[in-house]
C-alpha cells in the first residue's frame, strides 16, 4: 500500500527545514549508497505511532524582495497542492501574520486539500500563547503552537496531520488496478509514451483525477486488463533556475512512485544515462517498487550489432545499485517495442507478488551456507537458522540468526543472488530482515 504524502510550505526563516529535520529524525542521516537519497534532503520516510508517510520539503526560498518571496511561495504552494495528501503550512509567531501568509492561505483554502496550520517558534506558551490566536484570521482551521527547535507540540501537530490519512488509505485499498508510474527527467518523452500507448490501444479512455491529488492519471485497457498510468510530466510553472526545476521534478517523482506498483524510468537515448536519472531510479529502488528502465528515442541512434549491449552496460554501471532492473529500448515517436512494455509490466508485477514456500527457501539457504561459510568476527561465526518470506511488494524475507552484529551486506547479497538464481525475481528488489532469536531486528 502506498503511503500518504505530507508537504511543508512556508516563508523563509519560519523554520521549515528545522521542522523537516526533526520530523524526519534519523531516517535522513542514515548514509546509503543509493543516488535516490538526495543530498539536499527534499524528502524523507517518516512514521507517527503506527502510520507511515512521506514528508516533502517544498523548497528553499532565498530571494531579495517581498515580490519574489510571494511568487516563490505561490509556486511552493502549487507543488504542495498538486502532490500532497496533507499540507503543513508553517508561520512564525514572532514575525506575526504577514501579507504573504494570507495570500498563500487563500490558495491553500481554495485547493480543498487538508491543511494543518503550524505556528512555529512558540518556545514558551506563557509568553507567546495569546499571539497564536492572531492566525485564526487565515481561515484555515485551528493554529497549532509548536517549537521545532525545542521539539514542543510536535505530537499534537502529527496527531492533526494523521487525522487526514484515513480516507487516503481506504481509497487506495479499494482500487486494485495495476498502477504504473512513468518517471524521468523533463523532456525525455514521458507524456509521448502515454500518448503512444493510448493510440496503440485504440480505446476511448477518460483522464480521471487521481484519487488523492489533482495530478491526472490515465486509464489504459490492454488485452482486457485495466492499467492506471501515473504521469509525472508537466510542472505548472517552469522555474528559470535549473536546480529548482530538478527539485520539483524529484518531488513529483517521489509522490508518483509512492502510489505505483511498477515504475518505468525513462532515459533519453540521445543524452545517455545521467546522475539525475540515477537519482530518480534510486527513489523507486528505495521504496521497493518493480522497476523497468525504458530507453526512449532509440530510433534516433545510429546502431550496429553491438550498440544495444554497449548501451545496456553503460546504464547498468550507472545504476549498479539495482542490478535486477529490466531494460527495454523503445521509441514513443514510432511505436517501436511499445506493446512489449505491457509484457514487461505484467512480468514485473508477477515477480513483485511471487511467494516462495518456506521449505524451498531453507533448502536454498542450507546449500548456500555449505558452499560459502558465513562471515565471522573474533572467533564467532554468523549462524543462519531459518528463513521465511513474510511479505510481497517487494518480496520480503526474514532470516533468523544468532547475532546481527556479525551480518555483512556482501553475504546478504550472496543469499539474495542464490534466491534469484532459483526464482528470478526479475524487475523487483528483495528485502531482507535479520532477526535474532532474542527478537531483536536489523
Amino acid at each position: 500500500m502506498s503511503k500518504p504524502v505530507v508537504a511543508i510550505v512556508g516563508r523563509p526563516n519560519v523554520g521549515k527545514s528545522t521542522l523537516f529535520n526533526v520530523l524526519a529524525g534519523e531516517t535522513i542521516s542514515i548514509v546509503k549508497d543509493t543516488p535516490g537519497v538526495t543530498r539536499d534532503r527534499i524528502y524523507a520516510d517518516c512514521s507517527w505511532l503506527d502510520m507511515n508517510f512521506t514528508l516533502i520539503d517544498t523548497g528553499g526560498i532565498e530571494p531579495d524582495s517581498s515580490d519574489v518571496i510571494l511568487s516563490q511561495m505561490r509556486e511552493q504552494a502549487e507543488i504542495a497542492i498538486a502532490t500532497a495528501d496533507v499540507i503543513v503550512f508553517i508561520v512564525d509567531v514572532r514575525q506575526g501574520l504577514v501579507d504573504a501568509d494570507s495570500k498563500v492561505a487563500d490558495m491553500l483554502r481554495k485547493s480543498k486539500k487538508p491543511v494543518v496550520l503550524a505556528v512555529n517558534k512558540v518556545d514558551s506558551f506563557q509568553k507567546f500563547g495569546n499571539d497564536v490566536y492572531e492566525f485564526y484570521n487565515l481561515g484555515i482551521g485551528d493554529p497549532i503552537p509548536v517549537s521545532a527547535a525545542s521539539r514542543l507540540g510536535l505530537g499534537d501537530l502529527l496527531d492533526e496531520v494523521a487525522k487526514h490519512f484515513g480516507n487516503f488509505q481506504t481509497d487506495d485499498e479499494e482500487d486494485d488496478r495495476p498502477r504504473i508510474a512513468i518517471v524521468g527527467k523533463p523532456n525525455v518523452g514521458k507524456s509521448s509514451i502515454i500518448n503512444q500507448l493510448l493510440g496503440e490501444n485504440r480505446v476511448i479512455v477518460s483522464n480521471i483525477a487521481g484519487t488523492t491529488r489533482d495530478a491526472v492519471d490515465t486509464e489504459i485497457i490492454h488485452d482486457g486488463t485495466e492499467y492506471v498510468f501515473i504521469d509525472t510530466a508537466g510542472l505548472r510553472r517552469k522555474s528559470k533556475i535549473k536546480e529548482e526545476l530538478e527539485r520539483y521534478s524529484i518531488i513529483r517523482t517521489v509522490t508518483a512512485v509512492e502510489r505505483a506498483d511498477v515504475v518505468v524510468v525513462v532515459i533519453d537515448a540521445e543524452e545517455g544515462v545521467t546522475e539525475q536519472d540515477a537519482k530518480i531510479a534510486g527513489i523507486a529502488h528505495e521504496r521497493g517498487k518493480g522497476i523497468i528502465v525504458a530507453v526512449n528515442k532509440w530510433d534516433a541512434i545510429e546502431k550496429n550489432d553491438k550498440t544495444i549491449y554497449e548501451y545496456t552496460k553503460k546504464i547498468k554501471d550507472t545504476l549498479s545499485f539495482m542490478p535486477y532492473a529490466e531494460f527495454i529500448f523503445i521509441s514513443a515517436k514510432t511505436g517501436q517495442r511499445m506493446n512489449k512494455l505491457f509484457e514487461l509490466i505484467d512480468m514485473v508485477r508477477e515477480n513483485q507478488t511471487l511467494r516462495v514456500a518456506t521449505g524451498v527457501l531453507n533448502e536454498i539457504m542450507t546449500e548456500a551456507v555449505a558452499l560459502q561459510q558465513p562471515p565471522s568476527d573474533k572467533g564467532k561465526r554468523l549462524r543462519l537458522y531459518y528463513i521465511t518470506q513474510v511479505a510481497v511488494k517487494p518480496p520480503t524475507f526474514v532470516i533468523f540468526i544468532n547475532d546481527k552484529e556479525l551480518t555483512h551486506f556482501s553475504y546478504t547479497r550472496y543469499i539474495e543472488n542464490k534466491i534469484r538464481d532459483a526464482f528470478g525475481f526479475k524487475g523487483t528488489s528483495l528485502k531482507f530482515i535479520y532477526r535474532e532469536r532474542s527478537g531483536k531486528e536489523q
